[in-house]
């Protein structure tokens, strides 16, 4: 018999959950301006439904002890055994937008090891959204930077990590920098194993560089 024509349509529904940390700027209470917002992807070590863990390393650790960290931050918790989910991290975002005086054209995303990786794809489904990424040793499919040829990127990772190999970050950059007209920014710390997060939250310059950089016409809400 020949084959059928079929398609599928079916209504899906169900509840999204999404437990994170937020941080508002000192003065956020104090001002009506819009501020740029930086959303934080923890690595697998911080999985769980505590969100102290959270707290451990990267930028959640950072505006802990700096409260007058210039940014909004957004660090959610991905829940154990789980990878981060886009999805759940799009509600998440525009649930932020809805709810918070966030400037739309300042809207960033960095994470580090499986938060690396998470930071990769989430440019790649909304490659519109963000003024700028910074993934810090993950990686990702070199095939799909054409989405992202026009956005700022900054790749960090340690040259000796065992973990996440090196060549993660390079193969992601050649690849961008094929592609890309806007500059691509690599930074591989000699020295380094995993650990590639701590000396790239603790540089000033990578949050003036976020600062730098601003989507000329914000998303359609």
């Amino acid at each position: 018999m020949p084959q059928k024509k079929c398609s599928l349509v079916k209504k899906v529904t169900r509840n999204i959950r999404c437990n994170y940390l937020l941080f508002l700027p000192r003065q956020y209470a104090k001002t009506k301006k819009k501020w740029p917002l930086i959303l934080f992807l923890h690595g697998s070590g911080e999985r769980g439904n505590d969100l102290e863990l959270v707290k451990k390393h990267g930028l959640a650790r950072i505006v802990e002890e700096n409260p007058a960290f210039p940014f909004i931050v957004a660090s959610p918790q991905c829940p154990k055994d789980q990878w981060w989910s886009t999805e759940v991290l799009t509600h998440l975002l525009d649930s932020l937008e809805r709810k918070y005086r966030i400037d739309p054209r300042r809207i960033y995303v960095t994470g580090l090891s499986m938060g690396g990786f998470g930071t990769w794809q989430l440019a790649f489904e909304h490659p519109t959204r963000f003024a700028a990424i910074a993934p810090i040793c993950g990686g990702g499919i070199p095939n799909l930077t054409f989405l992202i040829k026009h956005l700022p990127v900054w790749v960090f990772h340690g040259a000796k990590d065992d973990a996440v190999p090196v060549e993660e970050a390079h193969r992601m950059v050649s690849a961008l920098q094929k592609r890309s007209s806007t500059k691509v920014r690599l930074t591989i710390y000699p020295e380094a194993g995993h650990d590639s997060w701590t000396e790239t939250y603790a540089n000033k310059q990578l949050y003036t560089w976020f600062l730098s950089k601003q989507r000329s016409n914000p998303r359609p809400r």
